[in-house]
């Protein structure tokens, strides 16, 4: 990081890496889906659920609006 590197210039840069790499965790877990595993519509359900809150968390945080805590487990 530069010095003099601005607010909105770190954002842009560390956000960049941040999404790319959340994009692509995110496509890991849709490989989960292939026939190389076996889950239930229920175990499906659950991941979904658990992205969309984290998501969700995510909104509300740009948004300011208050988001309940999350956790994951199958």
């Amino acid at each position: 990081m530069a010095e003099n590197e601005s607010k909105s210039d770190k954002f842009k840069r560390l956000a960049s890496k941040r999404v790319t790499s959340a994009i692509s965790k995110i496509d890991l877990i849709g490989k989960l889906s292939s026939s190389a595993y076996e889950s239930t519509p229920e175990e499906a359900e659950k991941i979904i659920n658990a992205l969309q809150a984290s998501v969700d968390k995510v909104k509300a945080a740009f948004t300011k609006q208050k988001s309940p805590e999350s956790s994951f487990e199958l």
